[in-house]
């Protein structure tokens, strides 16, 4: 039984048949006919084959255990590791180094959703990367493909002092019974969920297809639930399905929520909408809570999550411990690039101190469980293998995608460019930029979050005078996470990338120059007008018409204690 549409909604059509998802949707097809988590087993074969006559459709099954095509496609993979909210015991993280230094030419990648990325694998390398993986209790089953992606959340999570509870047990019980698990790998589309306590709610739940956020209700511990986020090319906020869910209802919950949709073939005919935000857009939050306690056979008791705290929280630099006399240390690592060594020389770190690592949603790594004693020795090793602990904090809370040269959807650069975008920002403002929040993106998918950032760039081409195609970026203004979550708009339209850091810089300049006690940058953007950015930047604005095509549609989202709407 298909969920109904709510009350005051527009009817929606019947669904259709599987037939015809089957004739309009060749992504349906490709898994009708086979499976993609068995393609493992075709390993072998499709080696003997070689890259250059394997079937397009088998190399798309491939990204069901977590391989891309390296850019250009001429046969290397990118590789994305899952690590449940982020976190790696020391042998794990010595494997992943050495497999990097092995079979990646030394290098790694740390990716928002608390992954590790190896690139330039070779097709007959993959069995030996699998087998090595499997030997230390790593999975990237269901890392890329329709399939449950990794499960984020805090990345201190029972170790951080003001967190609510630990969420740990919920996160293992979850991963272990969706992780290549294939009847939750033949999704519509990709899905991305997110468990935390955190004080803060650093793991953005507001950009997630389901979110449990701890909450205590009647003096027990549990989740208020948010459903529907997401970014990419159709931005949505996740919104509140006004229930409490206990710590031992969590999986119920969410294979409940997951099998509404799946089972709904209104969203396997088209890929273009098929992620679960567009069956809330349809169901609204009381549709999809109504069809979650059909699916569960008892009603949810009625809760709203306190606002959004207004703190951020990044776990940089040195933070206590609940654990008395114990600290986790936070290392920034710009733009997510890591070598192989490095992860090595961590891993052998965290297992001296005898605890283990996290990564972040920052693509940042944690460091926990060290001593008082131990303290100055640890921040000395950290910096002999590479790690500037006294960084410009902006380059710890700025993300870039993969972009180039790896990724074959990017049109720019990405962490290159915002590299180099940061340091002509500090070499013109220092350390005034520290809490700036800049997310750039070489596409429209949105992995680097260029919707919520303070700043946001989604890489683009222009034409010059003589008619050649150049590497540009769409702005975007006015979007953040947290108390006040709003999705960006697109201020400025294919802005040469030569011309961009004159353009950030006169928007960053003049917020410093103007704005209020404490105030952020998305605050500032809010209350200006789209004229007085214009002429900070020194560009025109992109004409309304423009802007509001990719903002038309409704968005409302908890900011703060009251509504605000997300354009």
């Amino acid at each position: 039984m298909a969920p109904q549409a709510a009350a005051g909604r527009t009817a929606l059509p019947d669904p259709p048949t599987r037939e015809l998802v089957f004739k309009r949707n060749s992504m349906e097809r490709l898994k009708l006919e086979k499976a993609p988590l068995t393609i493992i087993d075709e390993l072998p074969q499709l080696i003997a084959t070689g890259y250059a006559d394997i079937p397009e459709e088998d190399i798309v099954r491939l990204k069901w255990w977590g391989l891309y095509h390296d850019k250009p496609k001429i046969g290397t993979f990118m590789l994305r590791i899952k690590l449940p909210a982020g976190r790696v015991t020391p042998e794990q993280l010595r494997a992943v180094g050495e497999l990097a230094n092995e079979h990646g030419r030394g290098e790694g990648e740390l990716s928002t959703r608390q992954t590790i990325q190896l690139h330039y694998l070779q097709l007959a390398s993959l069995p030996l990367v699998f087998d090595r993986l499997a030997e230390v209790g790593l999975t990237t089953a269901g890392a890329c493909g329709d399939a449950v992606r990794n499960v984020t959340g805090c990345p201190v999570a029972g170790l951080t002092h003001d967190e609510l509870f630990d969420v740990t047990p919920v996160i293992d019980q979850v991963t272990s019974f969706f992780y290549g698990n294939p009847d939750y790998s033949n999704l519509p589309r990709k899905h991305k969920i997110s468990i935390s306590a955190c004080a803060h709610r650093c793991n953005a739940p507001e950009i997630n297809c389901i979110a449990l956020v701890g909450a205590i209700h009647a003096g027990e511990e549990g989740f208020g639930v948010l459903a529907g986020g997401g970014l990419s090319s159709v931005p949505r906020l996740a919104r509140e399905l006004g229930v409490f869910v206990r710590k031992d209802e969590a999986l119920p919950v969410l294979r409940a929520l997951l099998d509404a949709w799946q089972e709904d073939l209104r969203y396997r005919i088209s890929r273009v909408k098929a992620r679960i935000k567009f069956m809330v857009d349809d169901y609204g939050p009381e549709g999809m809570r109504a069809e979650l306690e059909r699916r569960l056979g008892h009603t949810l008791p009625d809760f709203t999550l306190a606002p959004h705290p207004t703190t951020h929280a990044d776990h940089l630099g040195v933070q206590p411990q609940k654990q008395d006399g114990l600290s986790t240390v936070g290392i920034p690592v710009h733009v997510g690039l890591i070598t192989g060594d490095r992860l090595i020389a961590l891993a052998a770190l965290a297992e001296q101190l005898g605890g283990d690592v996290r990564v972040t949603r920052q693509q940042n790594l944690v460091v926990t469980s060290v001593t008082e004693r131990a303290l100055e020795e640890t921040l000395a090793a950290i910096r002999v293998a590479g790690f500037d602990l006294d960084a410009n904090p902006v380059r710890g809370v700025s993300i870039a995608c993969t972009g180039e040269p790896h990724c074959n959807f990017s049109v720019t650069e990405t962490k290159t460019r915002l590299d180099s975008l940061i340091q002509t920002l500090e070499g013109r403002l220092g350390e005034q930029i520290a809490d700036l929040r800049l997310h750039l993106d070489g596409c429209p998918h949105a992995c680097a979050q260029h919707w919520v950032g303070d700043l946001g760039f989604q890489g683009t081409t222009v034409r010059d005078e003589a008619g050649k195609r150049r590497q540009a970026y769409e702005i975007y203004v006015r979007g953040a996470l947290g108390a006040e979550a709003a999705i960006g708009r697109p201020l400025f339209r294919r802005v040469p990338s030569e011309d961009l850091d004159d353009v950030v810089g006169g928007l960053v300049g003049g917020w410093l120059e103007r704005r209020r006690p404490t105030e952020s940058f998305p605050a500032f953007a809010t209350r200006s007008s789209d004229q007085e950015l214009a002429a900070l930047a020194g560009i025109a604005a992109a004409p309304r018409k423009e802007r509001e095509k990719e903002a038309a549609w409704p968005e409302t989202t908890r900011g703060g204690d009251r509504e605000r709407r997300a354009l």
